[in-house]
């Protein structure tokens, strides 16, 4: 299927830092040329952390949204890291919780329409105080809610499509 659609050229044509951005000019089955956007990001990793059936979220501004948002922490996967590890250190260091045990839910890629990304969802439990870190970028608070009021307090506006996989992802695996 995907010799149906050859690439013609890949144009990359601004650079972030966060992200990268461009157009792949694509011959699609029929002949016909179209230039497909997208966005590359680095991969991510969300984490659904449980703590004495309290689910623990980070509060913080997105300017992208221009909203206040009830989110599970999360951030990006650094070099030579897997997805739970990288998962117990954004817990840590936005939170302050340390992870005795994290395991993977699910990875897979997001927006494939316009994204090159992937996002790992980890689950943590059994956790221990530790001091916060946080990066200059980042001003969140942390709360905690109650498991059975967590999905509903998610889906409220504005809502995250991120917290809302992990906790129907931890509800389908019996870990909520």
């Amino acid at each position: 299927m995907s010799d149906d659609w050859r690439v013609i050229e890949s144009v990359v044509e601004y650079e972030t830092g966060w992200y990268t951005g461009g157009y792949d000019l694509v011959e699609q089955p029929d002949g016909s040329t179209k230039k497909y956007y997208w966005a590359e990001l680095p991969p991510a990793v969300v984490i659904l952390a449980v703590t004495d059936g309290e689910v623990v979220f980070v509060e913080q501004y997105r300017p992208a949204i221009r909203e206040q948002c009830l989110e599970c922490p999360a951030g990006i996967v650094e070099d030579g890291e897997s997805y739970t590890q990288a998962g117990a250190r954004e817990l840590r260091e936005e939170t302050g919780f340390d992870p005795a045990g994290v395991s993977l839910l699910e990875d897979f890629y997001c927006a494939t329409g316009v994204l090159r990304h992937e996002r790992g969802i980890v689950f943590a439990e059994s956790l221990t105080p530790v001091e916060r870190e946080l990066d200059s970028n980042e001003f969140l608070s942390v709360r905690t809610m109650p498991v059975e009021d967590a999905l509903d307090a998610a889906r409220a506006d504005p809502a995250n499509d991120a917290t809302i996989e992990a906790l129907l992802l931890a509800e389908q695996e019996g870990l909520l």
